[in-house]
């Protein structure tokens, strides 16, 4: 397993950060990976990083604290805290950010604490996310095994976590000759079709499928078509691994139509179930769940432009993650298996030359400026997303839930 851990490590600090000799590297992770960042840690001293911050995460203690603080004592916690992360901002750090997921955990915690944590998660590293909304800082999530996440994908296997890492390494092609190299040429691939997408120029998405999703989306004329990696001090980063989805920035205030959801999503520690949102005029105006629908709230009610879009997502039915049919409650993995929407904050990245526009030029071209970023997952094997372009041109994109290009 070390050799394995040594080589997923190497492939996060050099193609997922790009770390540098002597910058400083903060770590979020859960702590039953100790075993994993262990080995992280000693490939990051062999490259030459010396400053070195943990910012564990544990989400039984965190139940614990929510379930018996206020909201002073939230707000005091270092779980939601996270100055810390704006004072590694100041010294240009890498920033990696390892996930898992949970059982459902915060059930039972009161949806306004769950909204204050993540609120207050967010208000205080502000100049963190305003250095990452503009491509100025480094950073990459990726996932780590542990076996509440194992005992979930693979139930009543004492080998479940290590199952769930086998997974991890397949997909993230740990188990190549040369991973670093394998995901260069998966990089390579993927802008390819973002150029090609780029060039169709085009308007509008029109999505629709069996559950009864029935969406319109249009596109700024300035939106290009972007991959997992971004260009951060003019070198390529994988922001996200795994990756295959292609995305661009949708205009906030041009959506229209109904949106059901594919998979569950798992947010804050709520599982939410069988979404559905009605959009007029880029904003949710009426929006369903079976289950955790008061979290969807705490989503689309987070601030004034978090009931809008701000990405649109394709990702092929026939892919790597897809074709696991694991359903893996982790975002990360999910989103990676499915065509995705997300409420919320836009990336400039996907817009010409937004780096140095001003707040109402970027408003006139519909960036949304939200403070939170929430994927949904919406692609089935039947669903249909026919393109409009600038020239009055109509394509079919997707047909049967894969590129129809």
């Amino acid at each position: 397993m070390n050799e394995k851990y040594n080589k997923y490590a190497t492939l996060l600090l050099k193609k997922g950060l790009n770390i540098k000799k002597d910058q400083p590297l903060l770590i979020k992770a859960p702590i039953e990976a100790i075993d994993f960042i262990r080995v992280l840690t000693e490939v990051a001293c062999q490259l030459g990083v010396k400053d070195i911050y943990y910012d564990w995460d544990d989400l039984k203690l965190k139940h614990t604290e929510l379930k018996f603080f206020d909201e002073k004592d939230i707000k005091n916690s270092l779980f939601w805290n996270k100055e810390i992360h704006d004072k590694y901002a100041q010294k240009n750090a890498a920033f990696l950010f390892l996930c898992s997921s949970n059982n459902n955990m915060m059930k039972d915690i009161p949806s306004e604490k769950i909204k204050i944590a993540s609120t207050h998660s967010l208000y205080t590293r502000k100049l963190y996310r305003q250095l990452q909304e503009n491509n100025k800082i480094s950073w990459c999530i990726a996932s780590v095994a542990t076996k509440e996440w194992g005992d979930m994908i693979f139930k009543n296997d004492n080998n479940s976590k290590e199952k769930l890492w086998n997974l991890i390494f397949d997909i993230c092609m740990i188990n190549s000759k040369d991973p670093c190299l394998s995901w260069k040429n998966k990089i390579d691939n993927s802008k390819q079709l973002c150029q090609k997408l780029t060039d169709l120029n085009i308007k509008t998405l029109h999505y629709q499928n069996s559950l009864g999703t029935d969406l319109t989306v249009e596109l700024a004329k300035e939106a290009t078509w972007c991959d997992g990696s971004s260009i951060i001090n003019n070198q390529t980063q994988i922001v996200n691994i795994p990756t295959e989805e292609v995305f661009t920035t949708p205009h906030k205030y041009k959506t229209n139509g109904i949106v059901y959801a594919s998979k569950p999503l798992v947010h804050s520690g709520i599982i939410i179930k069988d979404i559905k949102l009605e959009f007029i005029n880029g904003k949710v105006v009426n929006y369903d769940a079976t289950t955790g629908i008061e979290e969807l709230k705490n989503i689309i009610e987070f601030d004034k432009e978090s009931m809008m879009l701000g990405e649109v997502a394709l990702v092929n039915e026939d892919s790597k993650i897809s074709n696991t049919n694991i359903l893996f409650y982790e975002t990360l993995f999910d989103e990676n298996a499915s065509c995705h929407i997300a409420l919320g904050q836009g990336f400039k990245e996907c817009l010409n030359d937004s780096f140095k526009l001003s707040e109402s030029s970027l408003e006139e071209i519909g960036y949304n400026k939200s403070k939170n970023h929430v994927d949904i997952m919406i692609g089935t094997s039947d669903l249909t997303i026919t393109a409009t372009t600038y020239d009055n041109k109509e394509i079919i994109l997707f047909k049967n839930g894969n590129f129809n290009i």
